[in-house]
């Protein structure tokens, strides 16, 4: 299916303002857990560029950014093994991390970053996520510290989850029609 055909097929879930006000909330509640610890945010790419560069500019504490790269699905729609990117460039040592990312999943790259970070000497690990795909079990993290959006277990994308590599930047979260 060409991307035009997915597009014109696909349900739309969230509407970009739907998702601006989840934003709204999801900052409202990271500022009040988060103000007083300078965390390190992580942006996971390339899923979580978009969500992370909404959520940010509404932090309204010191924090210092940077960006991990790990990937299962590279362009496809099922994972695979997990591939290691990109680390971090600022160390972890002793420090609140903020890892923020598009969807929660299965939760394994998640729950993988999430151990990179301990072992790297992180003292807490936080985790946020646009979108939480409702499951009956996951096989990684269970829940994200900061969860904005739900949706059925049917393949997702827009505002920073894909569909084989492309469609990232939708300004919408919509479903695949078939998958």
């Amino acid at each position: 299916m060409n991307l035009e055909t997915v597009l014109a097929k696909a349900e739309q879930l969230y509407t970009e303002h739907e998702i601006s006000d989840t934003m709204d909330e999801m900052a409202a509640e990271i500022n009040q857990q988060l103000q007083d610890k300078l965390p390190i945010c992580l942006t996971v790419m390339n899923g979580g560029l978009i969500p992370a560069g909404q959520l940010l500019p509404r932090m309204n504490f010191p924090l210092e950014m940077d960006y991990i790269h790990a990937t299962r699905y590279k362009k496809a729609t099922t994972g695979g093994d997990l591939e290691w990117v990109k680390y971090p460039s600022i160390s972890l040592e002793n420090r609140t991390v903020l890892v923020i990312d598009d969807i929660l999943d299965e939760g394994l790259t998640l729950q993988a970053i999430v151990k990179y970070c301990l072992e790297a000497g992180a003292k807490e690990v936080f985790t946020a996520v646009l979108v939480e795909k409702q499951l009956e079990q996951r096989s990684g993290l269970q829940k994200a510290d900061f969860t904005g959006l739900t949706v059925p277990n049917r393949y997702v994308f827009g505002y920073g989850m894909d569909y084989q590599g492309q469609l990232r930047y939708v300004p919408g979260i919509y479903a695949v029609h078939g998958l």
